[in-house]
């Protein structure tokens, strides 16, 4: 028998696959990463290397369709974890303050 799933987030979440970028505080190089979803509170993107926990990054979405808007933002990171299949990172982090877009 199926069990009933309920979504428990406040924003629905997503799925965007777009180039995005990102910078750590303190450093001037943009490093390239993989936007995965978006919701009105977070997002999801891949990055090369590990970012640490709890730090806040500036990230900067320019998509290359009209569907997902162009994003600038501070997010603070909330989960990392190695992907089981690839060298990527997924980095899930929670947008802070919106910068423009």
């Amino acid at each position: 028998m199926p069990r009933e799933f309920r979504e428990k987030r406040e924003s629905a979440r997503v799925a965007v696959d777009c180039d995005m970028s990102y910078k750590m505080p303190g450093d001037d190089a943009v490093l390239p990463a993989r936007m995965k979803n978006l919701s009105g509170r977070g997002m999801m993107f891949l990055a090369p290397s590990e970012v640490p926990l709890e730090s806040r990054i500036e990230v900067f979405v320019d998509p290359t369709d009209e569907a997902t808007a162009r994003l600038h933002a501070v997010v603070r990171v909330v989960r990392v974890a190695r992907q089981r299949r690839g060298d990527a990172y997924e980095i899930g982090a929670v947008i802070k303050q919106v910068l423009g877009s």
